[in-house]
């Protein structure tokens, strides 16, 4: 059964549910699509130990009750069936959906950057140790060490220790310094600085980070490089990420510019295509503050409610002071860049090592030479990685953008 709706948003994390429930305020047929089985996006992952904030529930219920939106919990883009409409996958059905207007609200993925051992069992990103341990991982007494750059790194390891883990280090890349410099400047955002005095842990270390992981069959310690020189401590799992990357691929393959690595969007959220936007962290990351309320602005504008969208400029202004501080403290150091040894796997998927990968001018050629990308998940991680180290421009995203049974692929020929 296919479907027309006049307003679709891709996304229900923080932005997307925003854009929703500012555009219910115009008379107009709202679809959200969202892989996650129930709304809230990464930040706010829900699960059998997750911890939902009362903001979160509370737009939860909002959209529940607005008659207006519709929500697709679980659903997949698969590919843009042809201008403004696309083929989309639940658990039970595939299916074709038209639109009026698009906001996407795709969010970001951690980075991870290889190192020695970073394919060891045990050892995985910052923010996918939150979602383990949200959906369920038991972590009690377990010692776990978390590596990295950015607030994620404090989050997780809240995380971990409510759920009864031990915290020997939280090793920041960022210098002592640039740490304190920023803590400084919290008091323009008060509700961050006591976030982060809430957040903070004794074990937190600035001016450090992972070298290698250390272990056979899985990890039991890691090396780390802090002002002291290198030291090594002793753990069960290892959880290690460098930041965010704004997940532009459907975007792309929709037509949306990109620019710095994210969504390029005007002062109404808007694209450089005409009925198209985007908000929250596929435009560059900033925090659920920022998101919440560039899906506002979008939503807002998408509906032609441009005076309510304006209204909210200063408040957005505010926020991305936030974020562009956030991006100048948590800069990666160049020789995060350098952890990698020869034989170290970059694409885990298809045992692709640094050596094999340097030797390639892009990844086009490394794609071909080395199959680099091919595995199961696409070039989501390697992709980044190798942009990361190399410089390299990822790939254009081909369809069909998810793994999806034929069944569905079939309704590609009904859109002809």
């Amino acid at each position: 059964m296919n479907a027309h709706v006049d307003l679709l948003i891709i996304g229900a994390g923080p932005a997307g549910m925003a854009a929703a429930l500012a555009a219910a305020n115009a008379d107009v047929k709202i679809a959200i699509l969202d892989d996650n089985p129930l709304p809230g996006g990464q930040i706010w992952r829900d699960g059998p130990q997750a911890s939902i904030p009362a903001k979160a529930r509370d737009l939860r219920q909002q959209i529940q009750d607005t008659p207006n939106i519709q929500l697709y919990s679980g659903t997949k883009v698969i590919a843009r069936a042809k201008a403004k409409q696309l083929l989309v996958e639940d658990a039970e059905r595939g299916w074709l959906i038209s639109y009026s207007t698009l906001i996407l609200c795709t969010g970001a993925r951690e980075l991870l950057l290889p190192f020695p051992g970073w394919t060891l069992p045990g050892v995985t990103g910052a923010g996918g140790l939150q979602a383990l341990i949200k959906g369920g991982l038991p972590v009690q007494d377990e010692r776990i060490v978390i590596s990295g750059s950015g607030p994620l790194l404090l989050a997780s390891a809240a995380t971990a220790k409510a759920n009864g883990a031990q915290i020997p280090r939280i090793a920041e890349q960022a210098s002592w310094a640039q740490v304190m410099d920023f803590a400084a400047r919290l008091g323009q955002w008060p509700n961050k600085a006591l976030q982060a005095f809430g957040l903070f842990d004794t074990h937190y270390r600035a001016g450090s980070h992972v070298i290698a992981a250390l272990g056979q069959d899985r990890v039991e310690g890691v090396r780390l490089q802090t002002a002291k020189g290198i030291e090594e401590v002793a753990c069960d799992r290892l959880a290690c990420g460098f930041g965010l990357v704004p997940n532009v691929e459907l975007g792309r393959a929709l037509g949306y510019d990109v620019h710095q690595g994210a969504l390029s969007v005007d002062q109404w959220q808007a694209s450089p295509m005409a009925d198209h936007y985007a908000a929250g962290e596929c435009t560059g990351f900033g925090g659920s503050e920022l998101a919440l309320v560039e899906g506002r602005v979008a939503g807002f504008a998408a509906v032609g409610l441009q005076s309510q969208a304006q209204a909210l400029w200063p408040e957005r202004q505010r926020w991305q002071r936030f974020a562009d501080q956030l991006h100048k403290t948590f800069a990666l150091d160049p020789a995060i860049r350098q952890l990698a040894s020869p034989d170290t796997l970059v694409c885990r998927c298809e045992d692709v090592s640094f050596a094999a990968l340097a030797m390639q001018p892009d990844w086009k050629q490394a794609k071909l030479a080395t199959r680099c990308g091919m595995g199961a998940c696409q070039g989501k991680i390697c992709s980044t990685a190798t942009q990361t180290l190399f410089g390299w421009e990822p790939p254009m995203p081909r369809p069909p953008f998810s793994p999806t049974r034929v069944s569905t692929l079939i309704h590609l020929e009904e859109s002809q």
